[in-house]
């Protein structure tokens, strides 16, 4: 996209004029946002830069799903698609798709696969689920369709199945969650399957951060290329946000696609932070038309960088996602996200399935328990886990030794659209 390529004051002001129209699209369509201008006695039309955002208020996860309704600004007609996403009261909140809106979802992970290198004649594995209401593999089904490559939907899980789609049909591409790989390794090694040699070359990868705040790699992302050298590409996107933030080359952050979205990170004021220091990502969407929102807090911790990027662009980045503003844990004095303690726990092969939980005491502080199913349950492991978290994070949960089935149906919930590996049971 030529815009990307232009300065980064040629980009702001790009948005800027989006940004009016999109505002001034809601003052008539949105009932939620009319209400909420009406109440705070705000004229959207003053709102001339992406800097006079601060003087509107922020929309939260709540709002979506205490008044979900009275966010579409179209009538249910001009509906094409409903997706769903878990609201932070317990239901669903539901967003709806204009045909529009559904093209523009195309057109945002048509540009995401071209900068990982996806061209027409490619052929991609889609393993991840296309059904239940989810909007991630319909977007990577309608980008690829946009592209002309060929697409393969095998979904989410089963090893043996995925392996027999790969020796079959030979895709290049595969879009996977980073941990999955490691299944499709221990497959392929317990069935004589020569995975190095197969047909597959890039990955990418949803759900887990293959790198850290500093871009080095995670102990996930070391233990698959350990096995298996293959190109690794981070992409990170939500329902809420239409739009997905994708790594190029460079693996320097997924750039933001700046006809799509306006991203703000704000401390626990709500204020700007400096670019390169973490807070909260707050967005605001361009072009849409069934659900469009207006400072969104996503509850994602994350860094903005803006420093040149080899490949060209000039759009800024989104790091890794460091933890949901929700999820914090403050235990023993430290503070802790869950993306740490998975990727901590990914670093030992000998742990065939883990779950975190988080509660609340006695004394209404938080607590940890990490359920662990291994063939090695010995004492010398278990003291090797907990040095490692204490050298690591600087303090051991209690962890306890679960059977491999009885945790799996757990973190394998049908009912659930993605693997369950944290509960937060704090009141």
């Amino acid at each position: 996209m030529e815009i990307e390529y232009k300065s980064a004051q040629e980009i702001k002001t790009f948005q800027e004029t989006l940004l009016k129209d999109q505002l001034a699209y809601l003052a008539i369509h949105s009932p939620y946002y009319k209400r909420l201008f009406k109440k705070y006695e705000i004229n959207p039309s003053a709102i001339k830069t992406i800097e006079d955002l601060r003087f509107l208020p922020t929309t939260s996860k709540n709002d979506l799903q205490q008044y979900n309704d009275d966010f579409f600004c179209v009538p249910k007609s001009e509906i094409i698609d409903y997706c769903t996403t878990s609201g932070t009261l317990g239901s669903p909140v539901t967003f709806g798709l204009t045909d529009k809106d559904l093209e523009r979802l195309a057109y945002n992970e048509m540009c995401s696969f071209e900068k990982i290198g996806v061209q027409k004649d490619d052929l991609v594995q889609l393993m991840t689920t296309i059904d239940r209401r989810f909007m991630a593999g319909l977007a990577y089904f309608l980008g690829l369709r946009k592209i002309g490559a060929g697409i393969l939907r095998v979904g989410s899980g089963i090893p043996e199945m995925q392996w027999d789609s790969i020796l079959k049909y030979k895709p290049k591409f595969v879009i996977a969650v980073p941990s999955f790989l490691l299944k499709l390794i221990e497959y392929a090694e317990k069935n004589n399957i020569d995975y190095r040699n197969s047909s597959v070359q890039k990955v990418l990868c949803i759900g887990e951060s293959l790198n850290d705040v500093d871009f080095n790699q995670t102990i996930l992302t070391k233990r698959i290329l350990e096995k298996w050298p293959l190109e690794l590409y981070s992409t990170y996107a939500s329902t809420e946000m239409g739009a997905a933030f994708t790594e190029c080359a460079s693996r320097k952050g997924g750039h933001v696609q700046p006809d799509l979205i306006i991203t703000e990170i704000l401390d626990e004021e709500e204020r700007p932070v400096a670019d390169g220091q973490s807070g909260e990502l707050v967005i605001t969407n361009l072009g849409l038309e069934g659900i469009p929102l207006l400072r969104f807090k996503t509850g994602d911790i994350v860094r903005k960088h803006v420093d040149a990027c080899a490949c060209g662009r000039h759009t800024y980045r989104i790091g890794a996602v460091e933890g949901r503003k929700q999820h914090m844990v403050k235990y023993k004095g430290t503070t802790l996200y869950p993306p740490a303690m998975h990727d901590l726990l990914a670093g030992f092969p000998e742990i065939e399935q883990h779950l975190i939980e988080i509660s609340s005491n006695d004394i209404g502080t938080d607590e940890i328990v990490i359920f662990i199913a291994s063939n090695n349950r010995s004492d010398e492991f278990l003291q090797h886990i907990k040095d490692h978290f204490r050298a690591k994070l600087r303090v051991a949960p209690r962890i306890e030794w679960k059977d491999l089935e009885e945790l799996q149906k757990i973190v394998f919930n049908p009912l659930s659209r993605k693997p369950i590996t944290f509960l937060d049971r704090r009141d």
